[in-house]
């Protein structure tokens, strides 16, 4: 909905302004010393369309299908109860360096966040979460470059081998 006031109509104490919805009007309740205004009162709005249902928010860490199958086998390996905890730790070539191991769902913290990605939980503490919301995790199998790669939309910065980053807060 965006609407603009083009006309007004006004008494002491309301100012009613038509928008292009059916039967519908913004009022804004005023005190008649705030009229001494040299200029017409013009209101502008853009609606910004609501965040799509939950089922379809982007995670706050998402995996590829690559990252998903090569986590999903190396947690078979050890044991069904784990989840993939995700950080970052000051350290590496560009100031910060990505962290990743696995733990016991019983070992979360209360402030962690937990995402669960198909299926598959990824545990974050807040103070990463900053750095690393909206990252990306692949996995290639690539005899040269393989490996876990960190898609951070929050990087300024990253080093050659991918592990560590630079970030502006």
């Amino acid at each position: 909905m965006a609407f603009s006031a083009i006309t007004t109509t006004h008494s002491p104490q309301f100012l009613r302004l038509p928008i292009s919805l059916p039967q519908s009007s913004l009022t804004f309740r005023f005190s008649p010393p705030n009229l001494k205004c040299p200029k017409p009162l013009s209101i502008r709005s853009v609606s910004v369309p609501a965040a799509p249902a939950s089922g379809s928010l982007a995670p706050a860490i998402s995996l590829t299908d690559n990252a998903l199958k090569h986590l999903n086998k190396m947690r078979s390996e050890r044991n069904e109860e784990l989840c993939l905890r995700i950080g970052v730790k000051q350290g590496g070539c560009s100031g910060m360096s990505y962290t990743m191991d696995f733990e016991d769902r019983a070992n979360t913290r209360p402030g962690d966040s937990i995402i669960e990605y198909e299926g598959f939980e990824i545990v974050c503490d807040p103070k990463s979460l900053l750095f690393i919301f909206g990252m990306q995790l692949d996995y290639s199998d690539a005899l040269i470059g393989g490996g876990f790669s960190f898609k951070n939309p929050n990087a300024t910065q990253t080093c050659g081998c991918g592990k560590s980053f630079a970030a502006e807060m």
